[in-house]
């Protein structure tokens, strides 16, 4: 019988230890990057466009360029998180999929999966800052430690409500947080919204180490697009026959929308947008 004084072999009070150990105590996950994936569901983009852009996060995590591309890194790991995001009030940000790490291609399948069989819900305004602030308190939550840290942002409008833009963007980077963009141009714009959404994007929404912007201006490329920037950002490698536009150092665009043209609304929720199953 072991003596009540006699130490314990190191290796079984190492082990007893972590047993004993809440999950909340433990070692964050250790990942090469914090993605947060934020996609636009106001009504500037119909229900088609909506089903369409869903598809193409599904199909990009079925990809084995991106299961490639995860397993480049230095731990072959990424967490990921898919949000929805509207105007400025705080139940239009809605997170589809919760963080997940991904470090084999089974992951990326089931997060795909995950986001096939869930609606996707539209609301009224177009809070780029509100997505970015809420993003950031999303990164903030993870259980995890990252090397790098993106927000993806894609939509087809200027920021209506909320705050500047900018000051949320600019809080971001200095952070060490990069913020990509895939503005959407499937369509002419209403007179809500900015005619050149790309350049808007490039001037007023990206920002961070390396950040660039993919315009769509094609459906046809619409899936390709989304697939290449989500591998960039995972690889940090060059897509050929992208169209990557980089941040611009003096701004060309006017990055101070208004939000008066919200200000007297009460948005009305629409109803979910259905159409994307587990097979595309």
């Amino acid at each position: 019988m072991r003596h009540p004084n006699m130490l314990w072999p190191l290796p079984v009070l190492v082990t007893g230890l972590l047993t004993l150990t809440p999950a909340w105590h433990r070692a964050p996950t250790e990942v090469d990057l914090a993605l947060v994936l934020a996609v636009d569901v106001s009504p500037s983009m119909d229900s088609d466009e909506q089903v369409l852009q869903r598809q193409g996060y599904v199909e990009a995590f079925r990809s084995p360029l991106i299961h490639q591309a995860i397993r480049t890194g230095m731990l072959g790991r990424i967490a990921v998180t898919y949000v929805e995001w509207a105007g400025a009030h705080p139940h239009f940000q809605r997170v589809v999929v919760p963080w997940v790490v991904l470090d084999d291609p089974k992951d990326s399948i089931s997060f795909a999966d995950r986001l096939a069989h869930t609606p996707i819900n539209r609301a009224a305004g177009t809070s780029i800052s509100q997505a970015i602030d809420f993003s950031m308190a999303l990164l903030s939550s993870g259980h995890f430690r990252a090397a790098r840290q993106v927000i993806d942002i894609s939509g087809d409008g200027s920021n209506n409500q909320g705050r500047l833009v900018t000051e949320a963007r600019d809080d971001a980077i200095a952070r060490g947080v990069t913020i990509n963009g895939l503005p959407i141009l499937l369509k002419t714009p209403d007179r809500r919204e900015n005619a050149a959404i790309d350049a808007y994007y490039r001037d007023c929404v990206i920002g961070g180490s390396g950040a660039f912007i993919i315009p769509v201006r094609e459906r046809k490329r619409l899936l390709t697009e989304t697939r290449n920037k989500i591998v960039r950002e995972i690889a940090g490698m060059e897509m050929p026959n992208s169209p990557v536009q980089p941040v611009r150092e003096q701004p060309r665009t006017d990055c101070d929308t208004s939000d008066s043209l919200w200000d007297e609304l009460a948005p009305e929720p629409h109803p979910p947008v259905t159409g994307i199953g587990q097979e595309l």
